[in-house]
């Protein structure tokens, strides 16, 4: 497998079940991918953070408000690797309870990796909902 190959298995395997684990009420996973090196960022559809202070207030909120995650779908549009940097382009299908409410909703989510010390890191993240 070449960079590419193996990015996306990792993109499909551990970026899923972190992102899965987050909508059922569970940050921790979500946060062991996130990079602990500056700069990182999140434009969210709900909510900004800059820095790892704010970061991990953003994902200790979000485990709170999501639970009972009936559906989650990854759709990739576009990715690549150069080098330590990758990026993904995304639609992201989640059908969840927000704040104990039953939602269904698509989210667009391009996020930046870095390669630390071997493994991918998320270092920034732009999501908002797709209309319609």
């Amino acid at each position: 497998m070449g960079d590419r190959d193996d990015f996306l298995e990792w993109v499909n395997t551990e970026l899923y079940a972190a992102e899965l684990a987050l909508h059922n009420g569970d940050a921790g996973p979500r946060r062991a991918l996130w990079s602990r090196k500056e700069p990182v960022s999140v434009l969210g559809a709900w909510r900004n953070a800059f820095g790892q202070h704010e970061l991990d207030e953003l994902f200790t909120s979000l485990g709170k408000q999501f639970s009972n995650c009936n559906s989650y779908r990854l759709e990739v549009l576009a990715c690549d690797v150069v080098g330590d940097m990758a990026y993904t382009a995304a639609l992201e299908h989640t059908s969840a309870s927000v704040d104990g409410e039953p939602r269904s909703y698509v989210l667009r989510a391009t996020q930046v990796y870095r390669r630390e010390e071997g493994a991918w890191k998320v270092a920034h993240r732009h999501g908002d909902t797709v209309g319609g």
